[in-house]
């Protein structure tokens, strides 16, 4: 494995696969997998589904008060692409996830779901392609409030922890069911309108796709090879940090090489309209107008040599006066980096988390 695998949790398909790069999972006998189905699922563009399916797992046990309520419940959230099973890798859950670690399964009853459109939940590769309902970060929001309410009897949250596009959901999560999570960690994202260059990649890799003739409106036989490889390589680019890429690849030759080793195998766990609906669902992700709704704790982390969320934009100082509780940390620029992937490695924010979760206790 290169040295930038190691350094790059590309986001989406490729970036998907954050975790898919990041080394072996954790084999652990307490991980519980398991499917919920919300019936009659309606979706804001008013589309339905008869029976969603959520994927998740779960450490821990719940434990419950005085009043039967489980007290020590802890949703993390994945981003673009990925699944649950991504904080299962070495440089989260070895630190996190360790007894004694800051999320240690002896004390927190621990949520991985997948996302709508992600792993093993209900997705558009499974039959419907493109007929698939056309869902947004809301509906993936209410789908999780489902699953843990009448999936799980879970009526509140420890933490509320979200990577990328679970840091928006985050986000979405403090303003449509205020105080429901006791404290809120977002990790690499803006609590704004994805606008600008941040639009533009995702605009690119999507015309990418629907652009190839193989594509076919969705109703493809065989995956649209080019335009999966055309958006592959954005996501590529996206999820790289500038100082370490320089630093692993500092010639022409070992960039080639690169490039021709991880996009084919990128590409390889990609479905087409999974990406693009993946992808599409930011479309009207906007919570700034609202921000003042929330009123928990709220540790909020970028991180420097983020491509998808670059600080020089000055977007977060627009926000953290308007957030009641806030810790803002942006992570400096290294050659140690891991771009838009640094959201994944506990190590440059641990005491963060354990910051938050003393200030909420």
């Amino acid at each position: 494995m290169t040295s930038l695998a190691r350094r790059l949790l590309v986001w989406g398909a490729g970036l998907i696969s954050a975790c898919a790069l990041a080394g072996p999972a954790l084999a652990a006998p307490e991980v519980k997998e398991a499917d919920f189905t919300v019936r009659d699922f309606r979706f804001r563009s008013g589309e339905t589904l008869p029976e969603l399916r959520l994927h998740y797992r779960t450490l821990g046990k719940p434990h419950r008060n005085a009043r039967g309520e489980i007290d020590n419940a802890v949703m993390i959230l994945h981003g673009t692409g990925g699944t649950g099973a991504q904080f299962l890798r070495p440089q989260f859950a070895d630190l996190l996830f360790a007894p004694g670690g800051e999320l240690d399964p002896a004390k927190y009853f621990i949520v991985l779901p997948d996302n709508i459109g992600h792993g093993g939940s209900s997705k558009p590769s499974d039959g419907l392609r493109a007929r698939f309902p056309h869902y947004d970060y809301d509906d993936m929001v209410a789908a999780q409030h489902a699953l843990l309410v009448d999936g799980l009897k879970v009526k509140s949250l420890r933490l509320l922890f979200g990577t990328s596009m679970g840091c928006m959901h985050a986000f979405v999560w403090g303003e449509t069911y205020p105080g429901f999570a006791r404290a809120l960690m977002p990790m690499a994202c803006q609590p704004t309108a994805i606008a600008g260059r941040n639009r533009l990649w995702r605009k690119l890799a999507m015309d990418s796709i629907t652009n190839d003739p193989a594509y076919n409106g969705g109703d493809y036989t065989t995956q649209p090879l080019a335009g999966l490889r055309g958006a592959q390589n954005l996501l590529t680019l996206a999820g790289g940090a500038a100082m370490a890429l320089q630093a692993d690849y500092p010639t022409a030759e070992a960039v080639d090489r690169y490039a021709g080793e991880t996009v084919p195998r990128a590409m390889a766990a990609l479905d087409a309209n999974d990406l693009l609906y993946q992808l599409a669902a930011s479309r009207n992700y906007d919570p700034s107008a609202r921000l003042e709704m929330i009123t928990v704790p709220v540790t909020w982390i970028n991180s420097a040599d983020d491509f998808i969320n670059p600080p020089e934009l000055g977007l977060a100082e627009q926000f953290v006066p308007r957030l009641k509780d806030l810790n803002y940390r942006l992570i400096p620029n290294s050659p140690g980096g891991k771009g838009h992937g640094t959201h994944t490695w506990a190590v440059f924010w641990r005491e963060d988390l354990r910051a938050l979760l003393a200030r909420s206790e």
